[in-house]
């Protein structure tokens, strides 16, 4: 395959997966729980990053403490697990994943989900196939991406750094991709505002077809 070929890394949650709706939900629920007032659409995209626990200290003033931190996390994902039952790919993804494909080109996907929960879920919706590799989270939840970007990147046989584009929807996608000597393209359909989006420097799209777009040309 030619050296300016691109290899796309998509992120899952808030990308490929469209589970935004279930995310405020899950939240919404977890707050009730810790005595936190709900939080609108909007007010999550301005407010939300990686590592989440800096998220909560946007909404409380201050930094949670472990035991807090374990609470909050454990009562997101018991209701966010349920809810994304319901949760589908993004509009047009799954047929820009075989289109991708189909053009002799490749991909993989690298998400902060926990990795025994992701591969069940991408099977369940037929796309496994089209990546070279899936790489959810092993360990804790309470970090970015960007040592797991490395990992994953190294991990592509035949594939150097300056040949991936990350596709994703939140800041930490273009921090861990930039961390991996990458490129990345972020996508406003997920979890962040654009105006937090164009803090990263990086182009920023509405669509996923504008974002595959966009990653063929930054390594061309």
């Amino acid at each position: 395959m030619g050296k300016n070929v691109t290899h796309i890394v998509w992120d899952w949650n808030g990308t490929l997966f469209h589970d935004i709706d279930a995310v405020i939900s899950a939240t919404n629920a977890s707050f009730a729980e810790i005595g936190l007032p709900p939080i609108t659409l909007e007010r999550y995209r301005e407010l939300y990053c990686v590592p989440v626990p800096r998220f909560y200290e946007r909404l409380m003033g201050r930094l949670p403490t472990d035991d807090e931190w374990q609470a909050m996390d454990d009562a997101f994902h018991r209701h966010y697990w349920v809810l994304a039952e319901e949760a589908g790919l993004a509009l047009g993804a799954k047929q820009l994943l075989a289109d991708w494909q189909a053009a002799g080109l490749t991909q993989s996907l690298c998400s902060l989900a926990e990795h025994e929960r992701l591969i069940p879920l991408v099977r369940t919706h037929g796309i496994e196939p089209h990546f070279m590799r899936v790489d959810g989270r092993t360990g804790q939840s309470d970090t970015g991406k960007a040592e797991q970007m490395v990992r994953h990147v190294a991990a592509l046989e035949g594939v150097p750094p300056d040949r991936v584009v990350v596709i994703g929807d939140a800041v930490d996608d273009a921090v861990a991709a930039r961390h991996a000597g990458a490129r990345a393209v972020l996508y406003t359909g997920g979890s962040h505002s654009r105006a937090s989006l164009l803090a990263a420097g990086v182009p920023v799209v509405d669509s996923l077809e504008e974002a595959v777009a966009e990653a063929g040309e930054l390594v061309a």
